[in-house]
Parts: C-alpha cells; structure tokens; sequence
C-alpha cells in the first residue's frame, strides 16, 4: 500500500480574488481521491483538516501517520470521519470490525491507534471517503448507519433544488470534538444545492462530489458573496471551502455530496445566508 500527502496553506479573499482557474484549482481543489491500494491525504491549514480517500482492491490498507503530523500514529490528536460511497467494506478499529455498507459512516475516537480499511469483493471495491480533525478528547467509535441518520427533505423541483439531506456524524447523532459529516442527494431533475449560499465564520467546509454521470460535471461556486468564482468539478473530486467563502454547486446532472465541516461551531443552522439575488 502507498499513502499520498499534500499540504495545503490557508489563503486570504483578498488575495484570491486575483487567482486565475489554474491556481483556483491549485488552492482549492482535491482531485483524486480514490486510487487502488493508497490512502490520499490533503491537508489544508484551514482548521487543520485532512481530506482524503482509500480504495482497498488487493489487500487490507491500513491508516498510517505522516511526517507532518509529528505523531506516533495517525489519530494520536485527531479524530476520524469516514463514509463508504463504494461497494460494501470494513474497517477495523484497534481490534474491532465494522462492516460498512454503501452510503453508511464511521466515527474513529481520538487515540485509536490502527484502523484498517477492506473491500468485501476486489473486483467491487469500497471506497472510503475520510476527513479528520484536530480532536481535544475521546468519544466511543461508532457506525451510524442510513437508518440511524437524521433526514430532511429540502427544495423544490420549481427550483430545480428538490434534495433529501442526511446528517450522519453530527451533535444530534452522536458527540464529536468538531467534525460534522452528511450526505445531499439531489432528486432526478435537480440539480442546484444549497440554495440560498451562505457563509458561516465558526467554521470551514469540505463538499465532496460523487454520483456524477459519465460525461457530466458540476460547477462549484465559492468566494465571498460579492466576488464570487467557479471551479468545475468532476466526479469524485472534493473542493475545500474557507470560514469566508460560499459553497455552493450545479450540475448538468443530479448527483451526491457529502459535506464536512469544522470549527467551533456544531449548530447545523448557524449561517449566513444570502440569496440568490443578492450574489455578485
């Protein structure tokens, strides 16, 4: 197994507002997630999250630590989120397996010491989608299952917005330090999210796009309200979003994300909104 690490730094509006596409990509954008056999890590100096993928075909893949966290394994500080947008697949937790079906997460306590990702079927592997934060203390590991999420149904297809919202690793599910995780599915028909924008200061965003179709792409808004930029997204690609910038997306399609937040803040509601007519 290989594990891939990026860094990336934090970035000023002021200062963004001159990126051109290749750089807005360069700051921004995650582009590969999934690769077989390797744990792909970004980390982003925004809240110190790490953002990253692991696609276990030939054999187990275990989480390892990097240079750049100076700790003796990978969740000495930290805390870990996972879902499975693949075929079904386990991780094993110091010890402890769970099984991971499609769609379903994981919470990884502070101070787990080895985690190790597997498929059920090579030929039709898991695919592990994790963001990890910095942790202050331990809350029991736990899988919470579709079931076990808490659903809202949001939009209209007038809107062209119609979504079902599953909030999976979130204070009302279960207790964290600061990572929120869920999961937006957009109805046949639909294609915008998270409308009206908003921005929230408490904390930073990571959307994660997947269910993309073949030959179809989103785009991703981001920036302050009033200076606003575009990055077009492929499937399975995730795009890291500052305590100043919007986030929000439309596809030429309808497709899934999965959303991941950190901060101080666990209100799911504490936002900024802005609508529609008052973007720049």
């Amino acid at each position: 197994m290989t594990t891939v690490f990026d860094e990336r730094y934090s970035s000023h509006p002021a200062d963004y507002v001159n990126y051109d596409t290749e750089r807005l990509r360069k700051e921004y954008l995650v582009p590969t997630l999934f690769t077989a056999d390797t744990v792909n890590l970004t980390y982003t100096h925004v809240d110190r999250v790490i953002v990253g993928g692991v696609m276990p075909v030939e054999g187990a893949v275990k989480l390892e630590t990097v240079d750049a966290l100076k700790a003796d394994y990978f969740l000495e500080r930290r805390e870990l989120g996972i879902i499975n947008i693949g075929a079904p697949g386990c991780v094993e937790v110091d010890g402890t397996l769970y099984e991971i079906g499609t769609k379903e997460a994981l919470y990884v306590s502070r101070g787990s010491k080895e985690v190790v990702f597997t498929s059920n079927v090579k030929t039709s592997p898991a695919k592990f989608y994790i963001l990890s934060t910095p942790a202050h203390r331990e809350f029991p590991t736990r899988k919470v299952g579709q079931g076990d999420a808490q659903v809202i149904e949001l939009g209209a297809a007038e809107t062209c917005n119609k979504r079902t919202l599953r909030k999976l690793l979130v204070k009302d599910v279960l207790e964290t330090c600061q990572l929120q995780m869920g999961m937006t599915e957009l109805a046949e028909g639909s294609c915008w999210n998270t409308m009206p924008c908003h921005t929230h200061s408490r904390r930073m965003e990571v959307y994660m796009y997947f269910n993309v179709p073949e030959g179809q792409a989103v785009c991703h808004f981001m920036g302050p309200p009033q200076q606003t930029r575009t990055i077009w997204m492929a499937n399975e690609q995730a795009v890291i979003s500052p305590t100043w910038s919007l986030h929000s997306g439309v596809g030429t399609s309808n497709y899934t994300f999965i959303w991941g937040m950190a901060g101080e803040n666990h209100d799911y509601d504490d936002m900024d909104k802005v609508q529609p007519n008052e973007l720049r």
